[in-house]
């Protein structure tokens, strides 16, 4: 871990992440990629020290309420998080100032906050989108070996949605060979029912690799999964994205799914949601009378 001023923190969407780099060690990140242009080991997670101060700053000239998104590049529950409680300082002036909160984690460090997360969305909107990707534990701790397992995740979408906060899963990345089974997505949903979740996001069954992630994935197949580097080389080559050959067959059986538990899942239908506040909600329905 390492401290570093940055002269920035709120993106012209609204969006932010408190730290750089992660610990959750997962073996398919995308934001290893070199294209990222991050100037440290990835594991070294940098602390933005002056990111808080910034965001009161910002936060002060606003006009209008607006949805605050974090977690895109760097979940906002890292390890690290429990300590310093960066992310916590975000939610408490996201309250403060009257805004809404849209996160992304794969963690159940949120549930620290879930008071937090209770009255924002009491004023304004507050969502909670959870990473799912394989059903079975066991490979859960290969692929995602620092992160709250899936059935842990799964309680924490219970949680969430008993306390009246929307939530909302990240289908994603299915990596092919491994979990592009019938049976890990049957599980997936399954979970998904259950808790409830308002929509699920997939933008279908593979994953992606550029330079920096790739290396990084390739060298982890070889550690947990040997012959498997030569198949994706045989088949995707430098490609970026390397779609399951099941994606269709996955792909169908997930849109039924959704439309039978009434689950949303068109990517337009989901973000609207997710960066829409109360305000606007009940001036949309106004303004059909």
């Amino acid at each position: 871990m390492h401290y570093k001023e940055v002269s920035t923190i709120l993106s012209p969407n609204n969006g932010l992440n408190l730290y750089r780099g992660c610990e959750h060690g997962c073996i398919y990140c995308d934001s290893r990629s070199k294209c990222y242009n991050m100037d440290h080991d990835f594991e070294d997670v940098e602390v933005k020290s002056n990111a808080l101060k910034l965001l009161e700053e910002e936060l002060k000239k606003k006009r209008k309420k607006v949805i605050i998104s974090t977690g895109s590049m760097s979940d906002p529950y890292t390890p690290l998080e429990k300590s310093l409680e960066m992310t916590k300082g975000m939610l408490e002036l996201i309250y403060k100032y009257g805004h809404g909160v849209n996160i992304q984690t794969k963690s159940s460090t949120i549930l620290r906050d879930l008071e937090l997360l209770k009255k924002i969305n009491q004023r304004a909107k507050a969502r909670v989108s959870i990473s799912l990707t394989t059903y079975d534990e066991n490979l859960c701790s290969i692929l995602e070996p620092h992160v709250s397992s899936t059935k842990q995740r799964f309680e924490t979408l219970k949680t969430l949605h008993q306390a009246g906060i929307d939530t909302y899963v990240w289908l994603s990345p299915i990596l092919p060979y491994i979990n592009d089974t019938l049976d890990n997505l049957r599980g997936i949903l399954a979970y998904c029912k259950e808790a409830k979740v308002k929509g699920i996001i997939c933008f279908g069954f593979g994953l992606t690799l550029r330079e920096g992630n790739r290396e990084y994935y390739y060298q982890k197949l070889d550690e947990y999964f040997p012959k498997l580097k030569k198949e994706y080389i045989k088949k995707f080559g430098k490609s970026y994205e390397c779609n399951s050959i099941y994606h269709k067959y996955l792909y169908d059986y997930f849109v039924k799914f959704c439309e039978q538990n009434g689950i949303l899942y068109k990517i337009d239908d989901i973000f609207h949601e997710l960066h829409t506040l109360y305000e606007e909600e009940s001036f949309e329905q106004l303004s059909l009378f």
